[in-house]
């Protein structure tokens, strides 16, 4: 695929790196070279990555090997948590978290600390319908911490579970896809609404291909808005030319390619602002 060519500085706040073929089998795989190679061709000069789905299995493995292959790369390493509650308020949910108990798969509060400490990582990544939600423990070292979570968004765990369990704390947190994964436009609206209500709380763009909802974000709530790929399952030009092709202001894209993550995700800014 040919270079972009635009006038840009870009970040991506959302893109996975599998260290290995057995934490692929959920998605596309590539290496972390030619990652980087698609990310140099989009034009983004630095991006968020963290691994895939571990099934069940504990995450540090995962997480320090992402943090080592991103050492000499323009990557920033997230480490993903998981946890044993079910998120939603469903019966069944409710009667599951009732005796939910963290065990040794699960992220406890001293990891939480020993990757916010860790000079390799910069935030967290969690899917609440594939990785369970933290129990309170852990949340709580998250506000100690304070550093951002990506949380994936969609239809297995819709906006306003998210904002039940996680937005009234004090750490940034980003939904992923417009909180509508796969492609679903009124759970992108209630994300949308959502930004009025929480200050600490963003959106990224990776897999949003409707014009309307990425222009009202960005119209609406301009500070509010981060790029994200979803690199590898998409090739990061497509997620750069969903948002050069809006119609919407030149600021209001600079904030989006870069100025709202690097404000939030303090390895995004450009070097002589960290």
């Amino acid at each position: 695929m040919l270079e972009l060519e635009h006038r840009f500085r870009v970040v991506d706040v959302h893109a996975r790196l599998n260290p290995d073929d057995v934490s692929a089998v959920r998605g596309r795989a590539i290496s972390p070279d030619k990652l980087e190679r698609e990310m140099h061709q989009a034009g983004v000069v630095r991006s968020v990555v963290f691994p895939g789905s571990g099934d069940g299995r504990s995450y540090l493995q995962s997480n320090n090997a992402v943090a080592r292959l991103s050492v000499e790369r323009p990557f920033v390493a997230f480490a993903r948590i998981n946890g044993p509650r079910t998120p939603g308020e469903s019966a069944g949910a409710r009667l599951r978290n009732l005796t939910a108990s963290r065990d040794d798969s699960h992220t406890s509060p001293e990891d939480v600390e020993q990757y916010a400490y860790d000079d390799r990582f910069y935030g967290f990544k969690i899917n609440p319908a594939t990785d369970g939600l933290p129990d309170e423990g852990v949340l709580d070292e998250l506000d100690d911490v304070g550093l951002p979570v990506l949380v994936h968004g969609g239809a297995s765990c819709p906006p306003d579970v998210v904002a039940d369990a996680l937005l009234d704390r004090s750490f940034p947190v980003v939904l992923a896809h417009f909180g509508g994964h796969p492609l679903d436009r009124g759970l992108m609206d209630d994300a949308i609404d959502l930004l009025g209500e929480f200050d600490d709380y963003y959106l990224d763009t990776s897999f949003v291909r409707y014009r309307e909802q990425l222009e009202r974000a960005l119209l609406e709530h301009p500070d509010r808005v981060m790029f994200g790929s979803g690199a590898p399952s998409a090739h990061p030009n497509v997620g750069v030319m969903e948002l050069l092709t809006l119609d919407v202001s030149e600021d209001k894209m600079r904030r989006a390619f870069s100025k709202n993550a690097a404000r939030v995700i303090d390895a995004l800014a450009p070097e002589g602002e960290r």
